[in-house]
């Protein structure tokens, strides 16, 4: 029996033909994955009467550690929206207009169009996964209204799926947010892989790391080897979130595909798209129902405190319900409380709250419209759950999180990503602020470092100071200048990725190993082009500042040829950090999904042990040189303290993922009031409140719907 461990793959054999896999139906099995705590055992599984590849138990191996990261990930998102607290609402369905719907001979995959009967698709929640496996496709559409249960229903869907996965091979159900997808420039699967190898960044690992699956058509990863041979079943939610005028072509895109899926969508948005081109081929099609009387009867009630032995505050509100349904409060109420996202908003107002009446919604003045109740939910959800906040950082959160929600509007996606969240502002002023950001972290390093070692040369106490803040701020400016122009080239469409890769000192990956080569010419470069510049015009600088007796093109000689010197010193020193990262890196574990705060820790960590291998390499080479007496003392502190120090800061805060975010999320947009000064710690409080949601590396808000009425609400004059 063979065993593989968890993040630990079989070894892998390049000559081992993918073609031997025959698809996920095992005609004999001797062995089943099973789950234990940590540790995953895939145990030999035979197809045919044969032994299963290497290839095939490689695929097993990282499918499990995939499917045991979501089990724990969606579990944990389910319980934090109380989906199942007390009881979970019972969202229903029933079958959709023929129209929406493909040729039941098509659904029952009949090739000769014999078999034709229509299924029975209508179901409750906990039968989703039942009528899913009902259709021969595979292949199901779930439309409904807004907040009418489509993600409730994707989630549970997914958990269901991968608790009866009965062996390695079965597919994983992933659930992936369409908003971001562009059918006109990406295809479903590549965009699959993408979104896999983001959020799990060990399936980004190419197919030469050792035990790895050999790569499916879309690519040479993991991620690409599991969607490229159908070990993904993907769980597609919002397909009326792809952006306008891309629905059509989105539709056709999965049509060109006939892997069983699952697919939420609200009806009008999937109807246009069907109107323009063809149903999505071989897809039974349901349709969301509205939530009963009795449903409302069963939930609200248990979710509060009771008012009297026998009755809690929502019982007088029941009553008039039922008792007159007609009554115009009555209908507009109703209406309201039909979809499970304004029960939810309504719990959270009223049920979880011991000081508030339900009974105001039945107020015909203050609400006179279906529509003016649902902005009453809406606007007091976000009040509610901060109500334990003073009053004036109570009134801030609701001008924070709507400028969060105009971000995602102007990026045109529902994913909220750290790395991102200073993108949407002007080029121009993004340039500036990277630019001032890295000329002070500069400047204030040289000014500090060259103060002490400028008195001690006999300039005195304040002229030394005079003369190391001008060589402070000109080569703070220089380097500013520097980072900026070449921050707004190379980084002013898109922010950058985070690495997704942890510091090891024990060593890094094969895969990574690759990278030295490359990063030391990076290095090399980079690094003698910033030497060469910075001391070229601060020598210029200050030789023009200070009265010295030379000459402009004295100036700018004596300048080339300092830079030349220095460079020769930056560059060998940065490629040899950039190269030798490679050797300390490995991409983060498949076993956890990477929430964005362990993401936004690794990055950090990553970019620190890069500024202190720079800083170490950059003194050890100029102590060589003052050692054998080459240069001056007062040029060691110069080139290896402030160049290494300074210049290594000026990089980090410039072009990493994680320096920008500190210089345009952490200090920016807090200094102008777009958002507090803590971040992190606001956007993970969100999360526990219930305001976002987790989808690997990023956030979402809880529902498109809140995401929506807060942007609109941040745009109205204060």
């Amino acid at each position: 029996m063979t065993k593989g461990r968890r993040g630990k793959d079989p070894a892998y054999n390049p000559e081992d033909p993918p073609s031997s896999y025959e698809g996920p139906t095992y005609n004999t099995v001797s062995g089943a994955a099973t789950v234990h705590g940590s540790v995953i055992q895939a145990h030999t599984v035979t197809i045919g009467g044969r032994p299963r590849s290497r290839f095939e138990k490689a695929l097993d191996n990282d499918a499990d550690l995939l499917a045991e990261s979501l089990r724990n990930q969606w579990r944990a998102e389910e319980e934090q929206c109380k989906i199942r607290d007390p009881i979970p609402l019972l969202v229903r369905w029933r079958s959709a207009p023929d129209e929406l719907m493909d040729h039941w001979s098509n659904i029952h995959r009949s090739p000769d169009g014999s078999v034709c009967q229509p299924l029975s698709l209508a179901g409750r929640l906990d039968e989703i996964l039942e009528v899913h496996r009902r259709i021969p496709s595979r292949r199901l559409v779930v439309l409904g209204r807004a907040g009418s249960g489509k993600t409730i229903l994707t989630i549970r869907f997914v958990l269901d799926r991968l608790a009866a996965r009965g062996n390695p091979a079965d597919p994983v159900p992933v659930l992936f947010s369409l908003a971001s997808w562009n059918p006109s420039t990406t295809t479903l699967r590549r965009w699959m892989t993408g979104q896999l190898e983001r959020d799990y960044p060990r399936l980004a690992e190419r197919r030469d790391q050792p035990g790895l699956a050999r790569a499916g058509p879309g690519g040479s990863t993991r991620a690409a080897a599991l969607v490229g041979n159908d070990r993904i079943l993907p769980v597609l939610d919002g397909f009326d979130e792809i952006a306008d005028g891309l629905h059509r072509p989105a539709l056709e895109a999965l049509n060109d595909t006939d892997m069983p899926l699952l697919l939420t969508s609200r009806r009008t948005e999937y109807a246009a798209a069907v109107a323009g081109t063809r149903v999505l081929a071989s897809a039974a099609v349901v349709e969301l129902t509205a939530l009963s009387l009795t449903d409302l009867d069963n939930y609200l009630p248990r979710t509060t405190r009771k008012a009297t032995p026998t009755s809690t505050v929502w019982d007088p509100v029941l009553k008039h319900l039922r008792d007159h349904p007609r009554h115009p409060a009555s209908v507009r109420l109703a209406t309201v409380l039909a979809t499970p996202l304004m029960v939810a908003l309504a719990r959270t107002i009223y049920s979880d709250t011991p000081d508030r009446d339900p009974s105001v919604l039945l107020d015909t003045d203050r609400f006179r419209t279906p529509e003016a109740l649902e902005d009453h939910l809406l606007d007091n959800f976000i009040p509610t759950v901060y109500r334990d906040q003073p009053p004036a950082h109570r009134a801030r959160i609701p001008h924070q999180l709507g400028y969060l929600a105009q971000h995602l509007d102007r990026l045109g996606t529902r994913d909220l990503a750290w790395w991102q969240l200073g993108s949407t502002l002007p080029r121009s002023s993004r340039m500036c602020v990277i630019g001032l950001v890295t000329a002070l972290a500069f400047g204030l390093v040289d000014a500090l470092l060259m103060w002490p070692v400028i008195w001690h040369l006999g300039f005195g106490l304040v002229p030394g100071l005079r003369t190391a803040l001008l060589n402070g701020a000109s080569f703070g400016s220089t380097c500013g200048l520097g980072f900026g122009l070449v921050y707004g080239l190379r980084y002013g469409k898109a922010a950058p990725e985070p690495s997704r890769v942890r510091v090891r000192l024990l060593g890094g990956t094969k895969e990574m190993h690759k990278e030295i080569v490359p990063r030391l010419v990076i290095g090399l470069i980079g690094g003698y082009g910033f030497g060469f510049m910075a001391w070229t015009v601060s020598t210029l600088v200050i030789g023009l500042a200070e009265p010295s007796g030379y000459g402009l093109l004295t100036l700018l000689a004596v300048g080339a040829q300092t830079g030349l010197i220095d460079g020769l010193l930056y560059g060998p020193a940065a490629g040899l950090t950039f190269a030798l990262m490679a050797l300390f890196e490995a991409p983060i574990d498949i076993e956890t999904a990477v929430s964005p705060p362990a993401l936004l820790r690794a990055n950090r960590a990553t970019v620190l042990f890069h500024l202190l291998l720079f800083v170490l390499f950059i003194v050890l080479a100029s102590g060589i040189l003052c050692w054998a007496q080459l240069i001056r003392f007062a040029d060691w502190i110069a080139i290896g303290g402030v160049g290494g120090l300074g210049g290594g800061l000026a990089y980090a805060l410039s072009l990493t993922a994680w320096g920008q975010w500190v210089s345009l999320s952490r200090i920016w947009l807090p200094l102008t009031g777009r958002l507090p000064w803590t971040v992190h710690a606001f956007l993970k409080d969100a999360h526990r409140r219930g305001v976002l949601r987790q989808s690997g590396a990023v956030y979402q808000f809880r529902h498109a719907r809140l995401q929506d009425h807060l942007a609109h609400v941040s745009r109205m004059p204060r």
